[in-house]
């Protein structure tokens, strides 16, 4: 994956995959601190401490229909490239936080990407589950909660195109208040 946002996108749907009910994602966008740091949170049904052991490898996965899950290595290699890390904790019938990080200014970072269209894609998709978005820079925090939105479009569809464009439009405006410009 050559975008952050696509490695963003393909973890929230492990919290999907997991039966979360509830997703919340955290950024820390910080130049001052020189950190890129990410934080996914679900109440899935979380995994086994001998999953979660080898939850890495890319032989380890819980879905039927591959036998590789290439998500969780791939942000963990490109997280220790970029000067930073990953860690993990699990308890099952709870849920997962997902803990990763990278130095920002470091050349091997990847760029982000289009956060907003995949995210607004995800939340779309999955419109039953309740996502938290929160993107804080130096300037500035901008929270996304898909049950607000969806509150004030009064029974209206995430899935409709204009609809999708508008709340896309809406975030990157957010964010480029908050000073986010990758």
């Amino acid at each position: 994956m050559k975008e952050l946002s696509q490695h963003v996108y393909d973890l929230l749907e492990n919290s999907v995959a997991a039966n979360a009910s509830l997703v919340e994602l955290t950024i820390r966008d910080s130049i001052k601190e020189n950190i890129y740091d990410f934080v996914i949170k679900d109440n899935g049904k979380g995994m086994s401490p001998e999953f979660l052991a080898r939850v890495t490898d890319p032989w380890t996965t819980s879905r039927t229909t591959r036998k590789v899950g290439l998500g969780l290595p791939l942000i963990k290699m490109n997280t220790e490239n970029a000067g930073g890390g990953m860690n993990i904790e699990s308890t099952e019938g709870v849920g997962t936080t997902l803990h990763f990080w990278f130095q920002h200014d470091h050349i091997d970072r990847a760029p982000m990407g289009d956060l907003a269209g995949y995210l607004v894609m995800l939340f779309a998709q999955f419109e039953n589950i309740h996502f938290i978005y929160k993107h804080i820079t130096d300037n500035g925090e901008y929270v996304f909660d898909t049950d607000e939105v969806k509150e004030a479009l009064d029974g209206m569809s995430m899935k409709d195109y204009e609809i999708m464009q508008y709340l896309k439009e809406m975030i990157q405006e957010n964010l480029k208040e908050i000073g986010f410009s990758e």
